[in-house]
């Protein structure tokens, strides 16, 4: 405890424009520890994760290594031989061997000859020294998950860093992978390397780390011992103490006159490597709920669900027509309209107008033999802007120069044109402020009001509370059902594996 900390950050501010992402927050990780941090979505873990690798600088407070002030901006060397992040996204070269990607930019070479000989013996050693069981010929695409991770921490020590931030390591991982992982990293703190756990399931900081820090809406909430902590204390921090409270953007529930009858149904569905077989039922009138942190499959499930994925096994079947598993096309004819997680990406073509976009999914009715009328595709998107209060100049307006809430409005007209009995929607609030989101949260409700149905698909609980039912998912499976009214503290608890119960959802 006399060793001057692998990492000490204190008074840590930065700001992004108007956007406070870390407000005075301190960490410190000690050499040989494993600490976990941990928060909600937006309370700062990435942004310090950024400031502790060099890849932000903070506006005020310090950072030192090993007692040394950080390396100064834009001095990579410095900075990688201090501390190194393997993110849940492998940084692995694919295409390039074991011993390429330990030593790529330092190659053994004179001139433009590499010692190919060389270079491999030298990974060799590198990798016994860690007790990485891989071999250094080996392409990287070729490697497990937990091997590619190996790799990545390999890569980090051998620049003499002894500081890893572990970004959720495990979202990949099988059981044994986890294990695996987690016997190599007590390995490597008896021999001093410090680790920054950042995980959402709360057992595994449980089962790995000493200490655990807590942020929340981008402050220091606490830093305790893991083993003087009970779970429910930690979900309490990091929820805040606070009871749930009814949002602006909860809508009181108005149930069609045929509530009851089933829209959507899935049976036994099932993708390997996301979820386990699982059934759901959305009924008229009825907006589900399906949360689930990074990694837990919730993404995976609406994206079956739209036929974006392609099932291993199960039924999926809208007003009791059985939906062509894999089929975009024939999820849309069935009556599923979709909401993406990421606009920019799968949402929106940015350089065309509001009214092409928000026609895209019903361009056979805008015009006679297949022919699209820019009057009638005019008049359509009109009709959709009134109903949604798009502000915009016009139909013809390019949708980039939309603010974030606008865009995100034509993405859900696209979905609902086609008139679905079933709107899926996966994070349908990200990135926008609190009025859009009131707005958005509110047109989901309208949804289920006008006798169709609804899944939302997210993390985060405003989403969450305008849903009749939300089904927990964690690791793939289904470990928790709530009706309105559940308290945040649970559903936390329950999305962040702090709770199991055994079932699938209904």
């Amino acid at each position: 405890m006399d060793a001057p900390a692998a990492v000490h950050a204190q008074g840590i501010v930065k700001r992004f424009g108007p956007t406070v992402a870390l407000d005075g927050v301190h960490l410190t990780v000690r050499p040989g520890e494993s600490h976990a941090l941990v928060g909600r979505n937006g309370a700062g873990k990435s942004t310090l994760v950024s400031v502790l690798t060099g890849l932000h600088r903070p506006d005020a407070g310090t950072v030192t290594f090993h007692g040394r002030p950080a390396p100064a901006p834009g001095d990579r060397a410095a900075w990688q031989a201090e501390v190194a992040c393997v993110y849940q996204k492998s940084m692995v070269v694919p295409d390039l061997t074991v011993a390429e990607n330990l030593f790529l930019n330092r190659f053994d070479q004179r001139g433009a000859l590499i010692h190919w000989g060389r270079l491999r013996s030298r990974a060799r050693a590198l990798l016994a020294e860690y007790g990485v069981e891989v071999d250094p010929d080996r392409r990287a695409r070729e490697l497990t998950v937990e091997q590619r991770q190996f790799v990545e921490i390999a890569r980090a020590l051998s620049f003499g860093a002894r500081l890893i931030i572990l970004d959720e390591p495990t979202a990949q991982l099988d059981a044994g992978g986890i294990q695996r992982l987690f016997r190599r990293l007590r390995e490597l703190r008896r021999q001093g390397v410090a680790f920054l756990f950042i995980s959402h399931h709360l057992r595994e900081v449980y089962e790995l780390c000493t200490t655990v820090t807590v942020y929340r809406d981008a402050r220091h909430v606490l830093t305790a011992p893991v083993a003087d902590l009970a779970q429910r204390d930690l979900v309490a921090a990091m929820t805040g103490n606070a009871p749930s409270h009814r949002t602006s953007w909860q809508a009181p529930v108005v149930r069609a006159p045929d509530a009851g009858e089933t829209v959507l149904r899935a049976e036994r569905l099932a993708l390997d490597g996301e979820f386990e077989p699982l059934d759901l039922t959305v009924r008229r009138g009825e907006v589900l709920g399906v949360a689930g942190a990074a990694a837990s499959g919730g993404t995976a499930l609406g994206e079956t669900l739209v036929g974006l994925r392609g099932p291993t096994a199960g039924r999926i079947t809208v007003c009791g027509r059985t939906v062509r598993p894999g089929s975009v096309p024939h999820a849309l004819a069935a009556g599923i309209g979709y909401v993406p997680e990421d606009r920019h990406r799968q949402g929106l073509v940015p350089h065309r107008s509001v009214a092409e976009n928000a026609t895209l999914t019903v361009a056979d009715q805008l015009g006679p033999f297949g022919t699209v009328l820019p009057s009638r595709t005019r008049a359509f998107a009109a009709r959709a802007i009134a109903s949604l209060d798009i502000r915009t100049s016009g139909p013809d307006q390019p949708v980039s120069g939309l603010s974030g809430g606008n865009q995100q409005k034509v993405v859900i007209a696209r979905a609902l044109a086609s008139e679905p009995h079933c709107l899926v929607a996966v994070r349908p609030t990200a990135g926008v402020d609190v009025r859009s989101k009131q707005a958005l949260l509110g047109v989901v409700r309208e949804v289920a009001a006008a006798g169709r149905a609804a899944v939302i698909v997210s993390d985060e609980l405003d989403d969450l509370r305008v849903c009749d039912r939300v089904l927990a998912l964690f690791h793939g499976r289904v470990v928790a059902e709530f009706d309105r009214g559940w308290a945040d503290q649970a559903l936390v608890a329950a999305m962040e594996g702090a709770i199991e119960q055994q079932g699938g959802g209904q």
